[in-house]
């Protein structure tokens, strides 16, 4: 029988600002919590086609850490998932998407960057718990330092195989 590996560029949020974050995704989604830490994807595994090249691009960046500014929690998936979407234009968070994916993608999609409370694939967001989502304060800006590059075998949680460090 064959695996399924996927492999996927992430954006970590760090310890001490994903406090509130996390505590919404242990009490509200535990699986996904225990999968994978609070992230905003930066590249998909689809994207990823050639990770060769995406990881050679990757040592050659010299980009400036990234900060993303953040909007209150929105649902989707037909109400059962919960989000926290970055607000604003996020030119750098695409200008390093375009980076990463040279020679793979010259021109990415425009993949909106977010942080997702409630996965709908292992939970399911009610209004009662939504209100109390609401009321929790979440970080308005968040900075990231590092790209990690993620891989999960199967559904077995997300083992980080490199990081990259962004220039102060």
């Amino acid at each position: 029988m064959t695996n399924k590996i996927r492999r996927q560029l992430t954006l970590f949020v760090s310890k001490p600002d994903a406090a509130q974050i996390e505590e919404i995704r242990n009490r509200f989604n535990p699986l996904q919590q225990q999968l994978i830490d609070a992230h905003v994807t930066l590249c998909r595994e689809d994207e990823l086609v050639n990770i060769d090249l995406a990881l050679d691009n990757l040592k050659n960046i010299h980009h400036k850490t990234i900060t993303l500014f953040f909007e209150k929690p929105i649902r989707f998936d037909n109400d059962k998932g919960v989000l926290i979407p970055a607000s604003g234009a996020n030119e750098a968070f695409y200008q390093l998407r375009k980076q990463v994916l040279q020679g793979l993608a010259d021109d990415p999609w425009q993949h909106e960057p977010h942080i997702t409370l409630m996965h709908p694939r292992n939970a399911t967001c009610t209004d009662e718990i939504f209100k109390v989502i609401e009321m929790v304060t979440l970080p308005k800006q968040l900075s990231f330092h590092t790209i990690s590059l993620i891989e999960q075998t199967d559904d077995a949680p997300w083992v980080t195989l490199n990081v990259f460090t962004l220039i102060d």
